[in-house]
C-alpha cells in the first residue's frame, strides 16, 4: 500500500472520528473476536465476507455448495438404480453451476 492511499485513509479515520461517526458502534471498548482464518486470506476479501454474513447474505457459490454437498449425502443414502439416476443428474447439474460461480467470483476478483 502506497503512503498517499495509508495518509488518505488516516485522515479520513481521523475526520469520522472528529464527527463522532465512530462513536457507540457495536463492540465498542470490546477486543476484536478472533478469526485465524481471516489471516489467510485477503484483507479486503475477509471484510467482505465478514459483512456479508453479519448481514445474513450468503453468496451464490456457498449455498451451491451446501446444496452440493446434501445432495451428495443423500445420494449415499439411495439404494433404487432409478433414485441414484435422478440424484446423479441433480448431482452434475448443482456441480456444473458451483463451478461456473467459482469462476465468476475468481474473473470479478482479478
Amino acid at each position: 500500500m502506497s503512503r498517499a492511499f495509508r495518509n488518505l485513509i488516516e485522515r479520513q479515520i481521523r475526520k469520522a472520528e472528529a464527527e463522532g461517526k465512530l462513536s457507540n458502534l457495536e463492540g465498542e471498548g470490546k477486543p476484536l473476536p478472533d478469526r485465524p482464518g481471516d489471516a489467510l486470506i485477503d484483507p479486503g476479501l475477509a471484510a467482505g465476507h465478514r459483512i456479508m454474513a453479519e448481514a445474513g447474505v450468503l453468496p451464490e457459490e456457498f449455498k451451491l455448495k451446501k446444496e452440493l454437498d446434501a445432495a451428495r449425502a443423500a445420494y449415499a443414502k439411495l439404494t433404487d438404480p432409478d433414485e441414484k439416476k435422478s440424484a446423479m443428474k441433480r448431482i452434475a447439474d448443482l456441480e456444473l453451476r458451483y463451478h461456473i460461480a467459482q469462476d465468476v467470483r475468481r474473473r470479478f476478483m482479478r
